[in-house]
C-alpha cells in the first residue's frame, strides 16, 4: 500500500469545530457530497453527483476518534485508504492533513483516466469547500461528475482591475495559486506551469486577450481554459470555462484543479490579512520547483 498524495491545509476554526464538519452528514452534504450518511463508529458514507463514482457509496470507515476520520473508498475497482486528520495550528487555527494510497502519480493522473486520476484536484477543491464554509464563507463550487458542462460563474468582492492584475501578474498567481507560472501577456504569448526555467516550451499559449475583461488559454490542441470579468454591484464576476475535451471523457481534474485555484483567489482578494490556506502539498511525480508555498 502506497500513499502518493498527502495534502496539508489550514483553516481558522478551532480542531474540534473540523471535526465536526468531517463527521456530520449535514456539514458534508455543505462542502462535500450532494449525499451523505455517518452513523459512528460504524458508518460514513458519501455519494451523489458531486462524487466520483457516486451512483452509490462506496466508503467502508476503518477508524474514528476526535482527532481522525481513516476509511476505505473504492474507484476504479480498486480499494484506496482516505485519511484525515485534525491538529492545532494555534489559538483558533487548525492544520487539515488528508491523505490517500494507491492513487497513480502525477504524470499518470494528468495523461491517464479514471476515478483516481482526478483524485489530487478533487480532494484539493474539496478542502478549499471545507475551510471556507468553516469560516463562515459560501464555497465556490463542487463538480457535477455526471455533466460535460465545465462553466462556473463567481462573484469576488473586489474590483475588476484587482483580479485581472491577480489572474495575468504571475508574480500575484503565484501567491494565490499556490504554484509557480510564467505568463507572457499577449496574443500568441506562452504560458508555463512550473514555469518558464521548468517547462521553457510548453506548447500552451494565449489566444484570446482583451486587457482587463477576459483572456483564453489554448493549453494542447482542442483544450481551452477562458475566464472573463465583469462589473457586479462594486464587486467582479469571474465567468470561468473549460472546452475543448471529449464529451465522453470530460477532464475533471484539469477543471477542478483550476476551481480549487479560483477558490483560494477569492481568499487571497477578499480575506483581510490573508494567509494561504495550502501549508504543503506532496504528489508522487511532482517536478520540482512546481510548487511555490513558501508564504504558508
Amino acid at each position: 500500500m502506497t500513499t502518493p498524495m498527502r495534502l496539508r491545509a489550514r483553516v481558522e476554526a478551532p480542531a474540534k469545530d473540523v471535526h465536526q464538519a468531517l463527521t456530520d452528514a449535514a456539514a458534508m452534504r455543505v462542502w462535500l457530497a450532494e449525499k451523505a450518511e455517518v452513523e459512528l463508529p460504524a458508518r460514513y458514507e458519501f455519494w451523489g453527483r458531486y462524487t466520483p463514482e457516486g451512483d452509490v457509496a462506496r466508503q467502508r470507515l476503518l477508524h474514528v476518534d476526535d482527532r481522525t476520520v481513516r476509511y476505505t473508498w473504492t474507484l476504479d475497482g480498486e480499494d484506496t485508504t482516505v485519511e484525515f486528520s485534525v491538529e492545532d495550528e494555534g489559538p483558533g487555527s487548525s492544520i487539515i492533513t488528508l491523505s490517500q494510497t494507491d492513487l497513480p502519480g502525477m504524470p499518470e493522473s494528468i495523461t491517464g483516466h479514471g476515478s483516481r486520476h482526478v483524485m489530487q484536484t478533487f480532494w484539493s477543491m474539496s478542502i478549499a469547500n471545507l475551510v471556507d464554509h468553516l469560516e463562515g464563507r459560501e464555497i465556490t463550487m463542487r463538480c457535477d461528475f455526471t455533466s460535460p458542462e465545465m462553466r462556473r460563474q463567481v462573484v469576488i468582492d473586489a474590483p475588476r482591475s484587482a483580479v485581472y492584475e491577480s489572474l495575468i501578474d504571475p508574480s500575484k498567481f503565484r501567491r494565490w495559486f499556490g504554484a509557480n507560472i510564467d505568463i507572457e501577456p499577449f496574443v500568441g504569448g506562452r504560458v508555463a506551469m512550473g514555469g518558464f526555467d521548468l517547462n521553457p516550451e510548453p506548447g500552451s499559449r494565449i489566444i484570446e486577450l482583451e486587457p482587463g475583461r477576459k483572456c483564453s488559454i489554448e493549453w494542447h490542441p482542442d483544450m481551452v481554459s477562458s475566464w472573463e470579468l465583469e462589473d457586479s454591484e462594486g464587486k467582479t464576476r469571474l465567468t470561468f470555462v473549460q472546452s475543448g475535451f471529449d464529451d465522453g471523457e470530460p477532464d475533471y481534474g484539469s477543471w477542478l484543479g483550476w476551481m480549487s485555484g479560483v477558490a483560494e483567489l477569492r481568499r487571497f482578494l477578499e480575506v483581510k490579512d490573508w494567509r494561504p490556506m495550502w501549508v504543503s502539498v506532496e504528489v508522487e511525480g511532482m517536478p520540482e520547483g512546481m510548487l511555490n508555498l513558501e508564504n504558508s
